[in-house]
Order: structure tokens, then C-alpha cells, then sequence
């Protein structure tokens, strides 16, 4: 949980700074997260190079690998039957689009947008966005909870990237390879789930 708070930390010091225009010297566009992110791949990467165990880990699992990204699947969308029937305004129909972005917010959102209407595909944004930072925060504890696989499922699509590190962190380097696996598995179905969901 240390780790989650300050990862917390970090993002709450980064809109306050961003917030008072301190970093003035930063060209207005630069996408500093995206060159974060490749840093981030790139120790991640070296992680699982020097590591041994995580070769082992891919020829343990076998066809079983495609078991993970399947059961996210299913989750998902029975989490999502669930709270459209708590919330009258969206239908079933809606939910499983948006559910469908498996944390993967920009391309679902944009999608959903031209499919259906700029609302839901908001929508999708920031639940797919919170999807992620629940990720960020909980991966530790759901460990604990779930299991070494729990923080992979709960990431969906962003378990290839952006959640990347906190996973192998709170999961260990030895999962890395499989969470790399489940999030490129997501990110291939995420455009082909939205718009199969939206056209029916």
C-alpha cells in the first residue's frame, strides 16, 4: 500500500504543478507521460531480461495464458450487467461498449464517440480512466485479496503499459511476461468488442 500512496502522491504533486504554471520551460503539446511510459518500458523490459524466471514462467502457462485475458472478458461484462441495472439511464447495450475499452480509454472513447454519441463516449473515457487509477492505487491489496493475477485482470488492456510497473511490482517480475501478454490480447480485441457491441 506504501507503494500505491506514493504513486498517489506523484500524481496529485503533478496537477498541482501543472496546475500553477511552473513548468513553464515544457514546449505547450510535449507529451511527457508518453516518453514516461517508454522509460518505464524500458526498465521494465531489462527487468525481464536479467530475469530467468520469466521465460519459465510463459513455458509454464501455455495455452493457459489465453485463460486470463478471457476471464477479464467475462468479468467485465458481468460486472457490467450488473451496474446497468442499477443505472436506468444507460442500457445494457451501452454498457457493454463502454466496459469493452478495458481500461484502454482512448481509442474505446473515440470509437464510441463517431459510433454512438460524444456522451457515452465521455463516459467511456473516464470509466476506462478509472479502471486504470483503481489499478494503480489497489494493486498491492489486491494481491493480498485475489491473487498475483488480480492486479492483471483489474488493468485490462493498460496491463501491457501504464500499469505495467505497479503489476510487476505488486505481483513480481516473474508475472510481467503474462501481464505483456493479457494487455496486447485486450488491446487487439478492444476496437473489434466496441464496434461488434455497438452494430448490434
Amino acid at each position: 500500500m506504501l507503494l500505491s500512496l506514493k504513486i498517489l502522491l506523484f500524481f496529485a504533486a503533478g496537477i498541482l504543478l501543472g496546475h500553477t504554471g511552473l513548468l513553464v520551460f515544457i514546449p505547450l503539446g510535449t507529451d511527457l507521460g508518453k516518453y514516461a511510459l517508454y522509460l518505464l518500458m524500458f526498465l521494465v523490459g531489462i527487468s525481464i531480461g536479467a530475469d530467468s524466471k520469466s521465460l519459465l514462467t510463459i513455458k509454464k502457462q501455455g495455452p493457459r495464458l489465453f485463460l486470463l485475458p478471457l476471464a477479464t472478458v467475462l468479468g467485465t461484462f458481468a460486472g457490467v450487467l450488473l451496474i446497468t441495472k442499477l443505472l436506468p439511464g444507460i442500457s445494457t447495450r451501452e454498457g457493454l461498449a463502454v466496459g469493452a475499452g478495458f481500461g484502454y480509454y482512448s481509442l474505446s472513447s473515440i470509437i464510441i464517440s463517431e459510433l454512438h454519441s460524444e456522451t457515452l463516449g465521455v463516459t467511456a473515457l473516464l470509466a476506462n480512466i478509472i479502471r486504470e487509477i483503481i489499478t494503480l492505487l489497489l494493486a498491492p491489496l489486491m494481491v493480498i485479496v485475489f491473487s498475483k493475477l488480480g492486479p492483471i485482470a483489474a488493468a485490462g488492456a493498460t496491463s501491457m503499459d501504464t500499469t505495467l510497473p505497479i503489476i510487476t511490482a505488486a505481483s513480481g517480475k516473474e508475472f510481467a511476461i503474462i501481464a505483456l501478454a493479457h494487455g496486447i490480447i485486450l488491446t487487439i480485441l478492444v476496437p473489434l468488442l466496441v464496434t461488434l457491441i455497438l452494430w448490434m
